[in-house]
C-alpha cells in the first residue's frame, strides 16, 4: 500500500468519525410521544410564561388605573379622572380615556417584558 492510499484510507477513517450520526428513532407509544412532544416544546415553560404574563399583566393594569392614572390627573389639572374620558360626535360615544388606559398599560407590561429578557439574557437563560 503506497504512501497516498494509507493517507486516503486516514481520511476516510477521519470523516466517518466526524460524520454525525443519525438521530434516534422517535419513541414508540402514545405516552412517549407525548413526553417527547413536552421536552422538545417545552411546552411546560410556555404556559407558565402565558400564566405569568396574564397576571402580571392584571397586575399592571391596576397598577396604572389606581397609581399612575391618579399621578397624570393631579399633575395635568382637569383630567382627575382619565378613563373616563370621552368625546361625542354626532350622537357616537368614543371612550378614549379606555383606551389611553390601555395604551399606557400596555407600554408599561412591554417595558417590564423587555427588561425581564434583558436581565434573562444577561444570566445566561434563553
Amino acid at each position: 500500500m503506497s504512501k497516498e492510499d494509507k493517507m486516503l484510507e486516514e481520511l476516510k477513517r477521519i470523516r466517518e468519525l466526524l460524520e454525525t450520526k443519525p438521530p434516534p428513532p422517535p419513541p414508540k407509544g402514545l405516552w412517549n410521544e407525548f413526553l417527547d412532544f413536552l421536552s422538545k416544546y417545552k411546552v411546560m415553560g410556555l404556559a407558565v410564561a402565558f400564566i405569568m404574563a396574564l397576571y402580571l399583566g392584571t397586575l399592571v393594569q391596576a397598577l396604572v388605573k389606581d397609581f399612575i392614572m391618579p399621578l397624570i390627573g393631579l399633575a395635568v389639572p382637569g383630567l382627575a379622572d382619565l378613563a373616563t374620558l370621552q368625546i361625542t360626535l354626532s350622537q357616537q360615544t368614543f371612550g378614549v380615556g379606555d383606551f389611553l388606559v390601555a395604551l399606557i398599560t400596555f407600554i408599561i407590561v412591554a417595558f417590564v417584558i423587555f427588561l425581564l429578557v434583558k436581565i434573562t439574557k444577561r444570566w445566561g437563560i434563553e
